[in-house]
């Protein structure tokens, strides 16, 4: 139990920072909730009771999709190698997650186990609500290998020097091409011959968009205010392809010592005009508002779409769209894609018994990872990833690869979801022709100093 001088403290801690705490999930639409709008109600969680054993554990996440019922059939399959533990899974939307254990740890009665992003560690950390797990990772003696997670994966599990998390995937973006829009415009599917400038995607992209009258962007007879087919969509999850553009052209999102926002330098600009010229320069992307770039893949009026590991599953049913997954694109000078970590967090009143059956439910999951990648998402142990079947799994394997080798998470810092809020809105404002992409970062870099230094 919470001594009430510290439940005091985190509770304002975590009130501070959840007013503007808001992460969306990756999926068909993601836009950064506006901090000062009115709070949606509360989603009802969807509960799935697995196992009768009579050592219950409570563990809630915000995986309401597909992906939900492949981690719940894997705990069923706990339960049974397992049958003196119980386990209640509440699925609930990210947004409503997170108010939800806001609301919990301030009353010091969390669930026993609980499923968020690696960007949240520094935030939870913070709050001192989190158990130390470094004891469950070789290095400290215990079952998991540091060395079968990627460089970039561990960084994102620790937080001031202390192993907070285990993480369950690398989840993050690719793209995804519709290959028989690729042959016809006479275009390799080989993603060894994706271009590797901006220049060769633009003209990649031209190539691909067509007006009513069958001319691509190139043609001097094309009508842009008439097109029927999209080369590539900008409007998804806009935050994260700044954040890989940002890198690629040299950029950071902080200064070195994590002080300053620099999401407004001569990189940060040219990240995004590069992004607003695909729209209003070029015509190979809507508006990032107002159209579903998931449902114009699906419908056949998108050639590249941007999206993440979690589209495997959505691209097989769009049975009628030949597609295959490619890396990230290359605007800048070297290579980077945006990828996170599902991760597993337990509050530090989980004691005892429930404990115990935590850590075990955690490590039989991380033991089982090969059957995670049916989700869509591509297992965080490095070994695991090596066993996924070529056949069956090829966009995990190849997306997998590129966050090992060139992947860039979010900033880590305690008011990371509360700076991309800011910055998406802002970056929402130049996509949308509202403001220039320098004025839009001046704006968001502001308004982000002003969390970072608050934080």
């Amino acid at each position: 139990m919470f001594k009430r001088l510290a439940l005091i403290s985190v509770a304002v801690a975590i009130m501070l920072s959840m007013a503007v705490f808001s992460l969306s999930v990756p999926g068909t639409t993601q836009a950064q909730s506006d901090p000062t709008a009115t709070p949606a109600p509360t989603a009802t969680p969807i509960v799935a009771e697995i196992g009768s054993g009579g050592t219950h554990i409570s563990f809630w996440n915000g995986l309401t999709g597909s992906d939900g019922v492949t981690l719940n059939e894997m705990l069923a399959k706990f339960a049974e190698e397992n049958p003196d533990v119980s386990v209640t899974v509440e699925m609930i939307i990210w947004n409503t997650l997170y108010q939800k254990l806001q609301t919990a740890f301030v009353a010091g009665d969390p669930p026993d186990v609980f499923l968020l992003h690696a960007s949240e560690i520094p935030m939870f950390g913070s709050f001192g609500v989190l158990r130390d797990l470094g004891d469950q990772y070789t290095s400290g003696g215990g079952w998991l290998p540091d060395d079968d997670l990627s460089a970039t994966t561990m960084d994102g599990m620790i937080y001031d020097g202390v192993i907070y998390g285990i993480p369950l995937d690398n989840h993050g973006r690719g793209l995804w091409i519709n290959t028989d829009m690729f042959d016809a415009a006479g275009i390799s599917t080989d993603p060894a011959t994706a271009p590797t400038t901006y220049e060769g995607w633009v003209e990649l992209f031209q190539k691909l968009t067509l007006d009513g009258n069958g001319n691509n962007a190139l043609s001097p007879d094309f009508d842009p205010e008439n097109v029927v087919q999209w080369g590539y969509t900008v409007g998804e999850w806009q935050n994260v392809n700044f954040i890989a553009a940002l890198a690629q052209h040299g950029g950071s999102f902080l200064s070195e010592d994590g002080k300053t926002v620099t999401v407004n330098s001569e990189a940060g600009i040219q990240a995004l005009q590069e992004a607003v010229d695909l729209v209003y320069k070029y015509y190979v992307s809507p508006p990032s508002t107002g159209f579903d770039t998931w449902q114009g893949f699906g419908a056949g009026t998108v050639a590249v779409l941007p999206t993440g590991t979690w589209f495997r599953n959505q691209a097989l049913l769009f049975s009628d769209i030949n597609s295959t997954a490619w890396p990230n694109w290359q605007f800048g000078e070297t290579k980077a894609t945006w990828f996170g970590a599902h991760t597993f967090m337990i509050p530090t009143n989980t004691e005892g018994e429930k404990l115990d059956a935590v850590l075990k439910m955690i490590q039989w999951v991380s033991d089982n990872q090969v059957e995670w990648a049916a989700s869509g998402q591509v297992p965080a142990r490095l070994s695991a990833q090596a066993e996924l079947d070529p056949e069956n799994y090829p966009s995990n394997i190849l997306l997998g690869q590129t966050f090992s080798e060139y992947g860039v998470q979010d900033p880590k810092s305690t008011v990371t979801q509360e700076m991309l809020t800011y910055l998406d809105a802002e970056l929402s404002a130049a996509l949308n022709g509202l403001k220039s992409p320098e004025d839009a970062l001046n704006d968001a870099a502001e308004r982000m100093q002003e969390a970072l230094d608050r934080g």
